[in-house]
């Protein structure tokens, strides 16, 4: 496999490349802010898109996980997943912590005590 070997010129800009084109887009996208209505119907489209591709990557993420969650079984992914859903749905607001934290903890118990 060959290396490229780039001089300290060439470093410096590369290196000015990437913030003009980073903060060009920035640029725009603070000039176009204050025209945008976050209410439009394309703005509707692309938080139900956004929404559908974090469901899909966290139900992967259960069912076909890859690396030391894979050595997990499925029901004890999906009842980890029972139980942190469970915390969400009850109580009042703010439970993403509580239920994160259990769920890490339901985890490493699996793994502490039953996974051998």
């Amino acid at each position: 496999m060959s290396h490229i070997q780039l001089t300290t010129g060439e470093l410096w800009i590369a290196l000015l490349s990437a913030c003009i084109g980073t903060y060009f887009c920035r640029s725009v996208g603070v000039i176009l802010s204050g025209r945008v209505d976050q209410n439009s119907e394309f703005f509707g489209w692309l938080t139900c898109v956004t929404y559908a591709m974090v469901a899909a990557m966290t139900v992967r993420m259960i069912v076909l996980p890859i690396g030391l969650l894979a050595t997990v079984p499925l029901l004890v992914r999906l009842a980890v997943c029972a139980v942190t859903i469970g915390i969400m749905v009850t109580g009042t607001k703010r439970r993403l912590g509580p239920a994160l934290l259990v769920g890490i903890a339901c985890l490493i118990s699996y793994v502490h005590y039953f996974d051998t």
